[in-house]
């Protein structure tokens, strides 16, 4: 919750949810956050819950730029109507999943671990049965 108080305070929109789920535990409602720019914290922090953060930009540079830069790269996903340039893209992102017009589709038969930061191997695959 304190990622979205400071999101808040630095200028982002909080356009669905931002609220505790529940009385108990650390649920939180599914939520989408835009007015966003690359330095703030919920943009370069690895979140894990079911927020969707939303970046406007205008050239592909500034994407790649902004998200290779950051410390980790555990999964990365985004839509697009030009599957070649969706690829070119994916290919050019610094994160051990990258998805193109969908969101957490794992097969158990591919590698699945982070880049950077953000983990420390692959599991499944023939891979991780390998090592």
């Amino acid at each position: 919750m304190g990622e979205i108080t400071e999101a808040k305070l630095q200028g982002a929109t909080v356009h669905l949810g931002g609220q505790q789920h529940g009385e108990e535990g650390y649920w939180i409602q599914p939520t989408i956050i835009t007015n966003t720019r690359p330095n703030m914290n919920i943009v370069n922090n690895e979140i894990f819950g079911p927020i969707a953060i939303v970046i406007k930009f205008k050239h592909e540079e500034e994407v790649l730029d902004a998200e290779n830069k950051s410390m980790q790269g555990l999964t990365a996903s985004f839509f697009t109507k030009d599957l070649t340039r969706g690829v070119e893209v994916a290919n050019k992102l610094q994160a051990g999943t990258v998805w193109v017009n969908c969101m957490n589709t794992l097969y158990p038969n591919v590698p699945f671990g982070g880049y950077k930061q953000s983990g420390i191997g692959r599991e499944c695959g023939q891979y991780a049965l390998d090592t």
